[in-house]
């Protein structure tokens, strides 16, 4: 028992002049490295080797699954496409030279009250058309020229291809229309009594419907089902069906790939690996991970209780009184033997501890006065916003005007004049910075209708608001000086007439402000310019520009909701303009 009372000693008198890197060297190499080395391998071979299995074979049923249900659907009308492609009756139709526009609405009317064809040509989901060369039939209804259905992608797709049917993914014109789409054809050629006159089956799904039937399903992976490296069909980010086919990536094609053909059309079918998190798989294999806790645990200990009295009896003492920073003066530690790193950092607190308590006064009573010239900084900043937009206008000679105007019946300018007094009297009266929003679109409507004088017919406006906003807060100035940006760059250089909306109204616990005007518009270089200067609008900003007016109205409602509003510019030149502003209501 005595030799290992020694033995301790030893190691621990060993230890005490140990620096602390290398007291951590050896705690990392034997309580940590080895342990996690080693467990940590056994635990992902295991997750990952059973996660890959079971990612696979999820994988494997969602593009099982994508694949039934498209290849349903598109058959369905495949199927469809043959008995219309051997109906005789359809042929004889088709070919028929009718001798009057007369003739020909009477065998159309009874052609398609036939019951199975109605409810054929009637399907959700999919379009029918046919087409004929045919000079005597008349276009219209769901029949058509050929030489319409020739300008179509998906006839030179057919060309080209060299078949008598097949499925085409394009993007192509609408007719009659600038905009472009996708569409899903599937083309039949009408040939199997005749050929005397070309005669062909269109077949058109309804694309957003084949998209929302892929979210209905409601998969955790991504899937994407392209036609060589487009993606025709996806239930992610891939399905505006105003957009070109978007291009696949090397990366996106590692996910599970599964191929089928549709009617000489080639799918390839891409699962994405689905992120379901870790702590699944953490619960899933807890007794494995527990089982490999206890050996991390026990293993480390013995070699940590020989450090005890090295390190960590002293580092328990630093804790001690490293708890009385909570109070206002701190406490020295009692001086310990030792020529290592923690013997040398008591030795140092202690000095440490002795100056602090000096200074605390100090650099407290600093702090509170670099506190106040904060405080009175942001208020002369304030006080500075509301200066530039305070004209000094008389509001006793404004009154006198208007008496003296009434008393010669001139009515028009004593409006004028009034509407004149409203708005000075805002600008004026800074009593309270903030404002009803139910009075400032009364500001508002006052100084719109004084411009009305000013451009008659070519100014229309209208004010919107909605009845829970009216009593909630808002600097003041707020919403006129967007609207005088609009009148003045918007409306004053259009030489039609103009509307001026201002709408008001919540959304998201946010109260939104839209100001929006039909005038000249923005060019969108300047656009993105004033997108900049009014959400990071700043004092030095205002001190640069020569235009100051929407800045400083910005910059208002920045310190306002202390820089938590945002502010989105829409416009088009030739078109308008559309400012929203979006404030928390927290902020109100």
């Amino acid at each position: 028992m005595n030799i290992i009372e020694k033995f301790i000693k030893v190691l621990e008198r060993y230890m005490d002049n140990l620096s602390i890197k290398k007291k951590f060297i050896q705690l990392y190499i034997f309580c940590v490295l080895l342990p996690l080395i080693i467990t940590d391998s056994v635990v992902l071979y295991i997750v990952d080797s059973m996660e890959s299995q079971r990612q696979y074979h999820g994988m494997a049923n969602v593009a099982n699954a994508v694949s039934y249900n498209i290849s349903a659907l598109v058959e369905n009308a495949g199927e469809i496409a043959k008995s219309m492609y051997t109906n005789r009756r359809m042929n004889s139709f088709l070919e028929k030279q009718y001798e009057s526009n007369s003739d020909y609405y009477a065998e159309y009317q009874n052609f398609f009250q036939d019951s199975t064809l109605e409810s054929v040509l009637g399907m959700n989901q999919i379009v029918f058309t046919m087409y004929t060369d045919n000079p005597t039939v008349v276009k219209g209804g769901k029949i058509d020229n050929m030489s319409n259905l020739k300008e179509t992608a998906a006839y030179e797709a057919w060309k080209e291809r060299g078949e008598n049917e097949g499925l085409f993914f394009v993007y192509e014109r609408k007719r009659y229309a600038n905009s472009y789409r996708r569409k899903i054809m599937l083309l039949q050629n009408l040939d199997f009594f005749s050929k005397d006159q070309e005669k062909m089956l269109q077949i058109e799904f309804d694309y957003n419907s084949m998209m929302r039937m892929l979210r209905r399903m409601k998969f955790d992976n991504e899937v994407l089902i392209c036609q060589g490296d487009a993606i025709v069909l996806s239930n992610g980010p891939f399905s505006g069906v105003g957009k070109k086919f978007d291009t696949i990536s090397v990366q996106q094609k590692m996910g599970y790939k599964q191929t089928i053909t549709l009617h000489g059309a080639k799918l390839d079918i891409y699962v994405l690996k689905a992120d379901n998190g870790v702590r699944s798989k953490i619960v899933r294999f807890l007794p494995i991970l527990g089982f490999l806790v206890i050996i991390n645990v026990v293993l480390p200990m013995g070699f940590v209780l020989l450090l005890n009295h090295s390190f960590t009896k002293r580092i328990r003492g630093l804790s001690k009184v490293f708890q009385s920073v909570n109070g206002e003066h701190l406490v020295q530690m009692a001086h310990e033997d030792g020529r290592d790193e923690i013997g040398s950092m008591i030795r140092n607190y202690n000095r440490m501890v002795k100056r602090t308590n000096e200074l605390i006064q100090t650099v407290y009573k600093n702090k509170i006065k670099e506190q106040e010239i904060l405080v009175g900084r942001k208020n002369a900043e304030l006080l500075a916003l509301q200066s530039q937009i305070n004209p000094h206008f008389l509001f006793n000679a404004l009154e006198s005007i208007r008496m003296r105007s009434l008393l010669k019946k001139e009515n028009e300018t004593a409006d004028m004049v009034e509407k004149l007094a409203i708005m000075q009297r805002q600008y004026v009266d800074w009593g309270n910075d903030s404002v009803e929003i139910e009075q400032e679109l009364e500001f508002v409507k006052a100084y719109l209708s004084l411009q009305k004088y000013r451009f008659g017919d070519r100014l229309n406006y209208n004010l919107e608001i909605d009845p829970e906003c009216a009593q909630i807060r808002i600097p003041k100035l707020t919403i006129v000086t967007f609207v005088e940006n609009a009148c003045v760059h918007g409306i004053e250089s259009k030489a039609s007439p103009g509307w001026i909306f201002v709408r008001v109204y919540k959304r998201e616990e946010q109260l939104c402000i839209e100001i929006e005007d039909t005038g000249s518009g923005i060019e969108e270089q300047k656009l993105y310019q004033m997108q900049h200067d009014m959400q990071n609008a700043d004092i030095e900003m205002l001190k640069n520009k020569k235009s100051v007016g929407m800045l400083n109205a910005c910059l208002r409602l920045k310190m306002y909701t202390e820089d938590h509003v945002c502010f989105e510019i829409e416009g088009e030149e030739g078109v308008g303009t559309w400012i929203t502003i979006c404030i928390p209501m927290e902020y109100l």
